[in-house]
C-alpha cells in the first residue's frame, strides 16, 4: 500500500498561550514517535502546500478570512474565548488546509491509495462565518469542496469521531445532499451542538447524521453503534472519498473529556472505516488530525491508525451487554429511518 502522510515542523509555527492544550508539542510529540516508529520508511511523505484564496473562500466568506489575516505579525490576538493566535497561525492555517488538498489531490491522481493529514490547528470547529473551538479555517471543507469543484468525486462523507462535534462542517453542508457529515461525539458537551435531531435542512435533509454519546461510553458501544448505524449510511450514500475527522480526545485519558475509548478501540473504528471505504470507494479513505491532548494517547493512536492501514487486523474488544446501547439505537433508528435504511 502507498500511504501517504503530512507532518512537518511547520506546524509547530502557530503558538498558543501557555497552558493551552492544542500546543505545538502535539506536532513535536508526533514527530519524534515516527522517528522511532519501524514503518517510517514505508510511507509516502507529502509536501506541504499553502492553500490558495479561492479554495478557503468556497467554504468560508471573506470576512471571515480578514479577521484571520489581520493578525498576522501579531504576538497574540484572540478570535474567541478558546481560539487565539500568534503572528504565523494565518500563514501555518493555510498550510494546514492546503497540505489536506495535496492530499486528497494526490489520492485521486492515483499517487497514494491512502493517507493521514497531520497538521495543526485542527478545523471542524471552524464555521463559514467564525473561527472558535482552537480551529482557525475548517480544513476537511475545504479538501472536501476542493474535491467536488475539481471533479475529483461527485460525493464525498465526513466521518468525525472527535469527541465533540464538528459543528463547523456541520453548519457547511447542512444544506448540501453531496456531503454526507456524519459525527459521534460526548453529549451533551462542546460546543453544544449534535443533538440527534439535526438531520440538514432543504436539498440537505438527511445528509447530516448525528450521534451523540454520553460520557463515559467505551470501546464496545462505539464499534457496535459504527457497524449497526454509521457505516450503512456511508454504504448506501456511496461516496467516492471519505474524509475522517480524526479527533482522539476521545481516549481515556485524554484531559478535555470524559470518554472511555482504548487505543485499540480506535484501531478497531478505523479497521471498520478502511473495510468500509474498500467496499465503497476502492479504499480512498484520508483521515485529518483534529483534537487529542494527551501527547502519548495521540502518538499511539496516530502510529495505530497507520499501522492497522497498512496490515488491517482483528482488535479483541471485549463485549458488553447494555440495555442502554438497545435504548438509543431505537432512538437513532426512528430518527434516521425516514433518509436510511437501518
Amino acid at each position: 500500500m502507498r500511504y501517504g502522510i503530512v507532518l512537518d515542523t511547520s506546524f509547530t509555527r502557530h503558538l498558543t498561550p501557555p497552558g493551552h492544550p492544542e500546543r505545538p508539542e502535539r506536532i513535536t510529540a508526533l514527530l519524534e514517535a515516527f522517528e522511532n516508529w519501524d514503518r517510517l520508511g514505508e510511507l509516502v511523505q507529502i509536501p506541504t502546500a499553502t492553500a490558495q484564496q479561492e479554495w478557503i473562500e468556497a467554504v468560508h466568506s471573506p470576512e471571515n478570512l480578514v479577521r484571520i489575516k489581520a493578525t498576522s505579525g501579531q504576538e497574540f490576538s484572540q478570535l474567541d474565548v478558546d481560539t487565539s493566535t500568534s503572528s504565523d497561525s494565518y500563514e501555518v492555517a493555510l498550510l494546514a488546509a492546503g497540505s489536506a488538498v495535496s492530499l486528497v489531490n494526490e489520492l485521486t491522481r492515483e499517487n497514494i491509495d491512502s493517507g493521514f493529514a497531520l497538521i495543526r490547528p485542527p478545523g471542524h470547529h471552524a464555521e463559514s462565518t467564525r473561527s472558535m473551538g482552537f480551529c482557525l479555517l475548517n480544513n476537511v471543507a475545504v479538501a472536501a469542496e476542493w474535491a467536488i469543484q475539481k471533479g475529483r468525486a461527485e460525493r464525498v462523507a465526513i466521518v468525525d469521531f472527535d469527541v465533540h462535534h464538528g459543528n463547523g462542517t456541520q453548519e457547511i453542508f447542512y444544506s448540501r445532499s453531496d456531503v454526507l457529515y456524519l459525527s459521534t461525539h460526548q453529549y451533551p458537551f462542546y460546543p453544544g451542538t449534535g443533538h440527534f435531531s439535526e438531520t440538514g435542512e432543504g436539498p440537505g435533509q438527511g445528509f447530516t447524521a448525528n450521534f451523540p454519546v454520553s460520557a463515559g461510553t467505551g470501546d464496545h458501544f462505539y464499534c457496535t453503534l459504527f457497524r449497526d448505524l454509521l457505516l450503512p449510511i456511508v454504504r448506501q450514500f456511496d461516496p467516492q472519498l471519505i474524509l475522517v475527522s480524526a479527533g482522539f480526545d476521545g481516549h481515556r485519558d485524554d484531559p478535555l473529556a470524559g470518554m472511555n475509548l482504548s487505543t485499540e478501540g480506535f484501531g478497531a473504528l478505523v479497521n471498520l472505516l478502511n473495510d468500509v471505504a474498500r467496499e465503497v470507494c476502492g479504499g480512498r479513505v484520508l483521515y485529518l488530525l483534529e483534537g487529542g491532548y494527551n501527547l502519548a494517547a495521540l502518538c499511539d493512536a496516530v502510529i495505530l491508525t497507520i499501522d492497522t492501514s497498512l496490515q488491517p487486523r482483528e482488535f479483541d474488544i471485549p463485549a458488553e451487554q447494555s440495555e442502554d446501547y438497545e435504548v438509543y439505537r431505537a432512538v437513532l433508528r426512528s430518527k434516521l429511518s425516514p433518509y436510511w435504511e437501518l
